[in-house]
């Protein structure tokens, strides 16, 4: 049923206790391809603002120090794919990584559907009420989004009522 399943990942502990539930689906499943991904949003600099070495922002250098950062943005979350692909063994299964470039939810969802995923499988802080609405939801957004099936998996240490 599930032969090509979508797992988002930000490099945090929490993205990533939904390992043992994809390695569940694999051995269930006999899922072919399992793409890790991650989403990498453009840096946004407001101008006046003082930049790790690199002084005071203006309209004249923050191109540069925008795609200097995102540059940076991008290959940590290649290297961090990377690592993780030859860190987890999904028997019988084929591990590939993307990174991807845009709002995180949005770019997610678009690629879910672009690719023809069956499954998206994403961890979720599990938060409502006000913290939610501060911190938004990445999981939320892409669950609405997508119109593939999207599982998701609340982090260890979740709290009811909260």
């Amino acid at each position: 049923m599930y032969k090509k399943i979508l797992v988002p990942l930000d490099g945090s502990e929490l993205a990533e206790c939904v390992l043992p539930h994809v390695e569940a689906i694999v051995n269930g499943c006999g899922a072919a391809e399992i793409v890790f991904v991650r989403a990498v949003e453009a840096v946004s600099l407001p101008y006046g603002a003082i930049a790790d070495g690199a002084g005071v922002i203006t309209e004249d250098n923050a191109t540069q120090i925008r795609k200097g950062i995102d540059a940076t943005n991008e290959s940590e979350a290649v290297d961090y794919l990377s690592q993780l692909a030859k860190r987890v063994e999904l028997k019988g299964s084929e591990i590939k990584t993307e990174v991807l470039k845009g709002k995180i939810a949005e770019s997610l969802a678009e690629y879910a559907t672009q690719n023809d995923y069956d499954l998206v499988i994403i961890a979720t802080h599990g938060r409502s009420g006000i913290s939610r609405w501060v911190w938004g939801s990445v999981a939320d957004r892409l669950l609405r989004s997508a119109c593939v099936p999207v599982l998701m998996i609340r982090g260890p240490g979740c709290v009811l009522g909260i």
